[in-house]
C-alpha cells in the first residue's frame, strides 16, 4: 500500500510504503505450502516442516528475517529514506510489527508507476527472503531458487532508484569538424 503527501515549501513528495504484517505472513505462507506440496521426494515430516513456516515458534524467524530485510530494503531505497540518526541505542528486542513501512522523499516529478513498481518489488523481496531463509533450513537444494527470485527484485528495486535520481548528463560528441 502506497500513501503519498506534499511537503510545503519544498520540492518533494513523501511517499509511505506500506507492507501489512498479515499479507506478507499470507503470501509466505502460501508459497511455501506449494513448495511442501511439489515435494515428493521428502517424508511428511519434512514437508509439513516447511509448511508450517508461519506457525507459532517458527514465526519468530520469519519476524526476524522481515525485520532485517526491511532494514536493508530502506538502505538500498538511501537516496530516498535518508535521515538523521534519532536514537543511538538500538537493541535486538524481537517486536512483531503489524506494519513495516518505509518513508521515502522523492522528486516531484516522481513516476506514479515508478513508486508502484517499487512497492510491489518490495514486497516481492520480502517474501522472497523469508521462503529463501526457511528453505536453506528445511530443504537447502530448492533455497537457491528463491535466493534467485530475490536478488531479481533486489536488482529491478536497484534499477528503478539508480533510474530515476537526478538530472541525467548530455554528453556531446566531439567531432573533427
Amino acid at each position: 500500500m502506497v500513501e503519498c503527501g506534499n511537503v510545503k515549501g519544498k520540492d518533494i513528495i513523501v511517499a509511505v510504503l506500506l507492507f501489512k504484517h498479515e499479507e506478507l505472513y499470507y503470501d509466505i505462507a502460501n508459497l511455501a505450502f506449494v513448495e511442501g506440496h511439489i515435494m515428493t521426494d521428502v517424508d511428511d515430516e519434512v514437508r509439513h516442516t516447511l509448511q508450517d513456516i508461519v506457525q507459532e515458534g517458527n514465526c519468530d524467524r520469519v519476524e526476524r528475517v522481515l525485520d532485517k530485510d526491511h532494514a536493508i530494503i530502506t538502505e538500498l531505497l538511501y537516496p530516498y529514506t535518508k535521515r538523521t540518526i534519532d536514537t543511538d541505542i538500538l537493541d535486538d528486542k524481537l517486536v512483531e510489527k503489524p506494519v513495516f513501512g518505509i518513508r521515502l522523499e522523492l522528486p516531484e516529478d516522481f513516476s506514479q508507476t515508478t513508486l508502484n513498481l517499487m512497492e510491489r518489488l518490495v514486497h516481492e523481496y520480502l517474501v522472497c527472503d523469508v521462503v529463501q531463509d526457511w528453505l536453506s533450513i528445511t530443504n537447502p537444494r530448492k533455497a537457491q531458487i528463491w535466493a534467485e527470485k530475490r536478488d531479481n527484485a533486489k536488482s529491478a528495486l536497484r534499477s528503478c532508484v539508480n533510474n530515476r535520481r537526478g538530472p541525467r548528463r548530455t554528453r556531446i560528441r566531439l567531432q573533427p569538424f
